[in-house]
């Protein structure tokens, strides 16, 4: 599942903020303020709108406590990973992991230290 440059560091925010507490509830704010801390400054109205895109993908769970909504990541980080990997190899390497590997030695060799 493809994702732009905002909603990975939406969901590299809340993987953190549950790193130590995976029940913790996540609010629009939480990240919000935790991507402002990172140099990451957008709008509540503009995180809101991305979270609730994420949520129409089921990337992310929304759920009501009180009269307050919360998130929670439907997936971890190796998950997620993985399933980008399967995709990337589904999509240019006709799902051969080994031709990807390949590719990747060879194109990446002078960039990996």
């Amino acid at each position: 599942m493809a994702c732009g440059k905002l909603e990975i560091d939406i969901l590299n925010t809340i993987w953190t903020l549950t790193a130590e507490c995976e029940e913790r509830d996540i609010s629009i704010q939480d990240v919000v303020d935790n991507l402002a801390q990172n140099g990451v400054e957008r709008a509540y109205t503009t995180i809101k709108t991305v979270m609730d895109r994420l949520t129409i993908k089921s990337i992310l769970v929304r759920y009501k406590v009180g009269k307050k909504f919360f998130y929670r990541a439907a997936m971890n980080k190796r998950e997620m990973a993985l399933e980008a990997l399967n995709t990337v190899s589904e999509q240019f390497f006709d799902g051969s992991y080994p031709d990807m590997l390949r590719f990747i030695e060879k194109e990446c060799s002078g960039l990996l230290v």
